[in-house]
């Protein structure tokens, strides 16, 4: 399971396609991971585009997946401005090695939505999108600790979204995509920041392979996560944030 972030040219329309379809966004990218004749497999890559640019003002894309890509495959050359050296994120985490308790910084842009009438209804509340990220926690293998530092909590406290001791909500976003014979797609996303603790390591590291909640091909669900330094935390914290 590699990382790898790549750096979109803002110049090139293709690119810019691809930035406001985030379905066409997907396809492209399993170009490079995946052979013409091979369907892109579904849940073999999950990716996010940054919120964030680069020093030059390109976006930032991240994309997960044990494949390898080549770049070259993808069929407009001045797409692709820069792509980094792909992470080994089992060796970097050490993630054969997580267990209980451990505390890691996590970004997450994902679908916080309930059923209505069968159908996915998009959360809008902050707390109930905090609400929403804890139960997703509670299936596999995490909570969100409450931090008494003031100083993390200062840290947090940002414009452009919502502030909790343990988690940020931020950057709201109706993500939009054109499937094949013109099908329009809408999904609602938020973007999550804050830390984490371990519960459960088999369903972690199986979380972090598989990604949380839905929309996947629009770039939502990748838990990106780095240790946290405030180490260590006690399975006495987790109970904090029991609904």
């Amino acid at each position: 399971m590699r990382l790898h972030r790549i750096h979109l040219n803002p110049r090139c329309r293709e690119a810019r396609r691809d930035l406001a379809d985030a379905y066409q966004m997907h396809a492209t990218l399993c170009r490079a991971f995946f052979p013409p004749e091979t369907p892109c497999p579904a849940g073999s890559l999950l990716w996010r585009l940054e919120p964030e640019t680069d020093a030059e003002g390109r976006p930032r894309v991240l994309i997960q997946s044990r494949a390898t890509p080549d770049w070259s495959r993808i069929p407009v050359s001045a797409w692709l401005a820069r792509a980094e050296p792909g992470i080994d994120l089992v060796q970097k985490l050490a993630l054969d090695t997580i267990k209980p308790g451990q505390v890691f910084r996590f970004r997450l842009r994902a679908n916080p939505c309930k059923m209505v009438q069968g159908k996915r209804q998009g959360l809008v509340h902050p707390d109930a999108q905090r609400e929403w990220l804890v139960r997703k926690g509670e299936q596999h293998g995490f909570a969100l600790p409450e931090s008494d530092t003031p100083d993390y909590f200062d840290a947090m406290q940002r414009p452009d979204g919502l502030a909790y001791r343990d988690v940020r909500v931020s950057h709201e976003q109706m993500l939009r995509g054109t499937q094949h014979g013109g099908h329009a797609i809408r999904v609602y996303s938020v973007l999550f920041e804050g830390r984490l603790a371990v519960t459960d390591a088999v369903q972690f590291r199986k979380v972090l392979a598989t990604g949380i909640g839905h929309g996947k091909v629009m770039g939502l669900g990748l838990l990106s996560i780095v240790p946290a330094t405030d180490q260590p935390w006690t399975t006495a914290n987790l109970g904090k944030t029991a609904l």
